[in-house]
């Protein structure tokens, strides 16, 4: 059976494509060495769009109103301009209520994007720009260690990483949030309230790393403008040993906190990279193994949910469970020296 794989590696090539929401202008060139905050392509998107009746304004039908158009597609469109002028002694126009570009005619209407505004995407990690994406982008490339989180609030960003968990169950607050730590990614733990999501804020941080969120604050979080990532999962879980003492001995290195929304689909994840200044050429993660006795395997489900444990055997057949289910499982050797029996769909290896 393929196992998937949560990636908690010291040391890897990361290979990452960074594209454009919509179509653009790439600025990066092949072969450039870029740092997290450079600019390597941008686009002009509208944030909303008008819709110009233009039928029931000239109260005219849709074929005749057409012929009248004295736009099409593509035309920049200054606010109060004639879109349409009708027949007759005293005949009546259509101006624009606003500045726009026209991106529909038809029917008897024109649709106008306004607002436009440019979006600048960023390299998000160091490295080297591998590929170009025509119009969308590039794929860039760095080595260093590769920490894998559960979930993220969508937001990307580089800073210090400084670590305010002293043990793997550690409790963050916002009576620990000061202003020593503007600018950082925290490594916190177990987030309870609001008021430690709102407190980074206001420092600001550029990050926060939890090992759980309580599941009341998933709204906050999406709402924070600073990247947040939860490696275990919901409630009071502690961080699971092996991403613990990455990320705890990495502080004081610059990071990158890439808070990316899960997609089972696609297989992306949310993330934290630590670039690491290496010369020799650095294994590439695979995201899927065959289950073998010896892996370092994490449970993804109660009731051991985020412990760390290695893969003593694979039991043949079908194992019925407490629960009555019958299904493929495993046995796995905890941290604690306890052997749990797991069903194979709840574990992933850690590699």
């Amino acid at each position: 059976m393929l196992a998937s794989v949560h990636h908690i590696l010291p040391l890897t090539t990361i290979t990452r494509e960074r594209i454009l929401p919509t179509a653009g202008t790439v600025l990066a060139r092949l072969n450039q060495k870029v740092g997290p905050g450079d600019i390597i392509a941008e686009a002009k998107w509208a944030r909303e769009h008008v819709l110009l009746d233009i039928a029931s304004m000239l109260n005219l039908p849709i074929n005749a109103a057409d012929k009248l158009l004295k736009c099409k597609v593509g035309d920049l469109i200054a606010a109060g301009q004639e879109v349409a002028v009708g027949s007759g002694l005293f005949p009546r126009s259509v101006r624009t209520p606003r500045e726009g570009r026209v991106v529909a005619t038809g029917g008897g209407k024109v649709m106008l994007e306004v607002g436009e505004t440019k979006f600048e995407l960023r390299a998000g990690i160091p490295g080297t720009v591998m590929q170009l994406i025509p119009n969308r982008g590039a794929v860039i490339q760095t080595a260093g260690a590769l920490i894998q989180g559960m979930w993220g609030n969508g937001r990307i960003d580089s800073g210090l990483l400084i670590n305010l968990a002293e043990k793997p169950d550690s409790i963050i607050t916002s009576a620990r949030l000061d202003v020593s730590l503007r600018g950082s990614i925290i490594l916190g733990g177990i987030c309870k309230d609001a008021e430690t999501l709102q407190a980074a804020a206001e420092l600001p941080a550029r990050g926060l790393i939890l090992s759980s969120l309580f599941p009341s604050l998933l709204p906050l979080a999406r709402e924070m403008r600073y990247p947040i990532l939860v490696t275990d999962g919901f409630g009071t879980l502690p961080m699971n040993s092996v991403a613990y003492r990455l990320l705890s001995s990495s502080a004081k290195r610059d990071a990158t906190l890439n808070a990316e929304v899960y997609d089972r689909y696609s297989g992306a994840r949310p993330e934290i990279i630590i670039p690491l200044p290496v010369s020799q050429s650095s294994a590439v993660p695979v995201d899927l193994l065959m289950f073998e006795p010896g892996q370092q395997v994490r449970v993804r489900r109660p009731p051991a949910t985020g412990a760390i444990g290695t893969l003593v055997s694979i039991r043949s057949g079908m194992t019925v469970l407490p629960s009555g289910l019958r299904a493929s499982a495993a046995d796995v050797k905890l941290e604690s020296g306890v052997t749990i029996i797991v069903p194979l769909v709840n574990i992933e290896v850690v590699g």
